[in-house]
């Protein structure tokens, strides 16, 4: 039995510093502010680094449970810090936006909010990806672990993210001093709901959880002309087809097999009527990888193929291909999934903890990562169980993230969060902060 091992049975097994109330009587304390948080942030929602009031609620409810709260980092970003004598830091993290989807869940709290957004359009606003109930979840927790000081030792850090719908918020706290301005945490947790797990249980993993993620823009440049007389000039559009076409071979002609990897053309626009030849088309492209030479790879290849199309048409110039967004692969440390996998089983049962598959959805959590906060990254099952059966049975699926009919089954959703977050926080605040930093030294 190596080292590695032996601290890792210690940590997992150890006993807390204090007897704690039992999980579900401490749950029950914090539910009803929280479930009343959720309403409030779901029916309130805000886009993309405009969280403003949003911040506001949580940077007031976490103040007032005795937290040393800043707000304003990384623009509407909030970071929430309690210490509790000497340990490891910990990081928490919550997101706080949500999306420009008009609302159909006919449910009684469901949003009517508009907005403008970044370019000035009103748009419709919605919490169609969960985060509402992610606030709610980290405020329980929140009240919870300054509750119950004497299970655990340490230094948590809460931190209420912006703009993670963009994937610029991390980036913006992080270029605000997130880790210099305040604790640097030893480890970092985080989940996300979903319709892919029942609600109750939780889905965990390690290694890469969550895809690379890179956006493209190729503008092809043509000849416009009548479209009755195309030898008068050179389409942009056809060009544009062969490059959508030649783009599919990439996965599946130039990537080993066993290896992952998305090329997705989302939008095309081009021209403005049927008989006219436009002189450009521009394709948005989303990519997703997980490995760095897999993600230069493929990259590489669509800059390579765009332009020999473009070549081979006779384009007067070459395209334009820019790569204007991205964010990393988000990588669970293995050590750390061992170790609170079975903290997880004891707190919600063994059977409401499975393993999940990575997916290519991105994440820009990846920069905690990246910044060097070793991580456990964890689903959070969102779905009615009954209508998950009922889905399975029928081989359909129930509304996804980002869909104007998505809806967590906050009951018991919310509460699994909370126990979650609280029986993984416990078990990473206990002894010694270099013994955390060596076992996770040790399996790098």
């Amino acid at each position: 039995m190596t080292i590695t091992t032996l601290l890792l049975l210690t940590l997992v097994t150890a006993p807390a510093h204090a007897q704690a109330p039992s999980a579900s009587a401490e749950v029950d304390a914090v539910y009803p502010d929280a479930h009343a948080l959720y309403l409030d942030l779901h029916q309130h929602p805000e886009l993309s680094s405009q969280e403003t009031a949003t911040a506001a609620k949580l940077a007031t409810r976490l103040r007032a449970l005795g937290y040393d709260v800043t707000e304003h980092v990384g623009g509407t970003g909030i970071v929430a810090v309690m210490t509790n004598g000497p340990g490891p830091t910990i990081l928490l993290r919550t997101e706080l936006d949500a999306l420009p989807v008009e609302e159909k869940t006919g449910l009684p709290y469901a949003s009517t909010v508009h907005a403008r957004d970044p370019s000035g359009v009103e748009v419709p606003v919605m919490h169609a990806c969960g985060h509402d109930l992610h606030m709610a979840a980290l405020v329980g927790t929140a009240a919870v672990m300054a509750r119950s000081k004497g299970t655990w030792q340490g230094t948590l850090v809460l931190i209420g993210q912006p703009a993670e719908e963009t994937i610029t918020g991390a980036k913006q706290m992080l270029a605000d001093g997130l880790l210099t301005r305040f604790p640097k945490p030893d480890a970092g947790v985080a989940l996300h709901v979903g319709n892919g797990l029942p609600a109750g249980q939780v889905g965990v993993g390690s290694g890469y959880r969550y895809a690379n993620s890179d956006s493209v823009r190729i503008t092809i440049y043509g000849k416009g002309a009548h479209g009755s007389a195309p030898e008068a000039g050179i389409d942009p559009i056809v060009i544009a087809a062969r490059t959508i076409l030649s783009l599919q071979t990439i996965v599946s002609r130039e990537v080993p097999p066993g290896k992952a990897a998305v090329v997705t053309v989302g939008y095309v626009h081009a021209g403005t009527k049927n008989n006219i030849i436009p002189d450009q088309a521009e394709l948005g492209l989303t990519v997703r990888t997980y490995e760095p030479a897999v993600r230069t790879q493929v990259l590489a290849a669509i800059a390579r193929i765009a332009r020999a199309e473009a070549e081979a048409a006779n384009a007067p110039r070459p395209p334009t291909i820019d790569h204007y967004e991205s964010t990393d692969a988000l990588y669970d440390v293995p050590v750390l999934a061992d170790r609170l996998e079975p903290v997880l089983a004891s707190a919600l049962g063994k059977d409401n903890v499975v393993t999940v598959p990575p997916v290519m959805a991105s994440e820009d959590y990846s920069y905690f990562i990246e910044a060097g906060v070793p991580s456990f990254y964890f689903a959070l099952g969102g779905a009615d169980p009954q209508k998950f059966r009922e889905a399975r049975a029928a081989g359909t699926s129930l509304p996804s993230n980002h869909s104007p009919f998505f809806v967590p089954d906050v009951e018991p959703a919310l509460r699994t969060a909370i126990t979650a977050e609280v029986a993984v926080l416990r078990n990473l605040l206990k002894g010694s902060a270099e013994d955390l930093r060596r076992m996770l030294a040790e399996t790098k």
